[in-house]
């Protein structure tokens, strides 16, 4: 029968040099995902002809003279998605680990976050007895004890 206890935790420090492993990687892997996620979009986008009917429009209504390219080139578009999402990761990266340092100089002075858990563990039944099953034992993998005699252990059948 499972017994509850509430426990009581505190994190009072946070290590910098992990979060910035950690947020770097979750930066750069959700910078990857977003090109390739506008990539997808944008040639669903021109597939559709949608920035060719936007330019027409524009044209129409005297916004943009004949001839006008507001959109610009795939690679253009390319090229800002790829920068932007590295600024972005870059960004991300150092705004979390700048927020692990203030977190650590806060709880510094007022001791941290206080978390009450749960923690679950089996009482064993009155009078059982609990015994672990024995390992299995193989030829090679049975190995003597070390005594006074030989103080070294050797495999058995070597």
């Amino acid at each position: 029968m499972p017994t509850v206890r509430r426990v009581r935790r505190i994190v009072r420090r946070i290590d910098p040099w992990t979060v910035f492993k950690v947020s770097s990687i979750f930066s750069f892997v959700t910078a990857l995902a977003v090109v390739l996620g506008l990539v997808m979009f944008w040639s669903v986008v021109q597939a559709a002809e949608i920035p060719a009917k936007i330019t027409d429009i524009l044209v129409k209504i005297t916004l943009l003279e004949e001839g006008a390219d507001p959109f610009g080139s795939d690679e253009y578009f390319l090229r800002l998605a790829v920068y932007g999402s590295i600024v972005g990761a870059v960004l991300a990266t150092g705004f979390a680990t700048l927020g692990a340092i203030m977190y650590n100089l806060i709880a510094d002075v007022v001791g941290g976050i206080e978390f009450v858990v749960l923690e679950e563990t089996l009482q064993p039944v009155p009078g059982t007895r609990l015994v672990a099953p024995a390992p299995p034992v193989t030829n090679n993998a049975l190995i003597e004890a070390p005594t006074e005699e030989h103080p070294v252990s050797a495999r058995v059948g070597d």
